[in-house]
């Protein structure tokens, strides 16, 4: 080794902060193709749908808005989408990773945090009134319960990657409600509400309706209520044909019911971390259980018997 390059190599083992340089590639992030892929597709979704948002804010009515608002609720179930297939990939090659967490956690603020927040701030709850004798100084509070929901979204997702980065996560369960599961029940319920209402009249008192959803949910997020993550359901879980029949029936019956079924099963989800406490555990493990489990048990039971 050359004088200069050992005394570097010297100084860095000295100095540990520096020892992350051009010499030493160790301490790179580990970066994988397919999940981050699938990250960066549902931050592309976020994007578009914030773009899309802006296009509904210079329309003159909710009425010429309406196709650019259910366009961006799209989008934001398209980020939902790749952000459940992200997770799979990763967990499938066993290529969980620190980059990928946090770049997840990125894409997840903007489609999941500031799609949802500019929505409602600018479609629905622009016109909330503060009592008279406040409203002369701020002539609407839309704006500050959307900061609200993207405020505890942000610490939600910041306190995810600290306990990941500690090793006190646990993947059988979330601590809060996820932020794309917020960020969807708040964009289906919105979908419903916009495709039922006449196009050329405002959501009224609606707008009050979803104002206290989306506090709730903000709540809900950094609470230590407990829902379920389902993270063992995977690309290699096996399936028997009755379950699949269901999967594909549940499948195609989202696809033809769009404008309310999303809006039920979110709120499925978020009901059952509210009273999952209250059931008994061999009611949750059945709830809960995954396919992966059930369909092992079965075939180990089979070979038992064939033995």
């Amino acid at each position: 080794m050359a004088p200069a390059q050992a005394d570097i190599q010297s100084f860095r083992g000295d100095h540990p902060e520096y020892s992350a340089g051009p010499m030493d590639n160790s301490r790179e992030p580990r970066i994988y193709l397919l999940p981050n892929l699938m990250t960066a597709g549902n931050l592309c979704c976020g994007f578009f749908a914030v773009l899309t948002i802006f296009q509904g804010m210079q329309a003159p009515d909710f009425g010429e808005a309406r196709i650019f608002y259910e366009r961006a609720l799209l989008l934001i179930f398209g980020s939902c989408l790749f952000d459940l297939l992200d997770g799979r990939l990763a967990r499938l090659g066993g290529h969980d990773s620190p980059f990928g967490r946090e770049f997840d956690s990125l894409a997840d603020l903007v489609s999941f945090g500031m799609a949802p927040a500019l929505l409602l701030s600018k479609a629905v709850l622009f016109n909330l009134e503060l009592p008279p004798t406040l409203a002369k100084a701020e002539p609407g509070v839309g704006w500050a319960i959307a900061f609200v929901y993207l405020l505890c979204g942000a610490m939600r997702l910041a306190r995810f990657n600290c306990l990941a980065a500690e090793g006190k996560g646990d993947d059988s369960e979330f601590r809060g409600i996820p932020i794309p599961m917020a960020a969807g029940f708040i964009a289906s319920l919105t979908f419903l509400i916009i495709y039922l209402y006449n196009n050329d009249r405002e959501l009224g008192a609606w707008s009050y309706v979803l104002a206290l959803v989306m506090l709730a949910l903000a709540w809900l997020m950094i609470s230590d209520v407990r829902y379920p993550s389902f993270k063992g359901i995977g690309w290699r879980t096996r399936a028997n044909l009755p379950v699949l029949l269901l999967v594909a029936v549940l499948v195609t019956a989202l696809i033809r019911y769009y404008w309310f079924l999303p809006a039920v099963l979110f709120s499925l989800y978020l009901l059952y971390g509210l009273v999952r406490p209250w059931i008994s555990t061999r009611w949750r493990k059945g709830v809960e259980g995954t396919l992966e489990e059930q369909l092992e048990g079965a075939d180990l039971q089979d070979s038992e018997n064939s033995g």
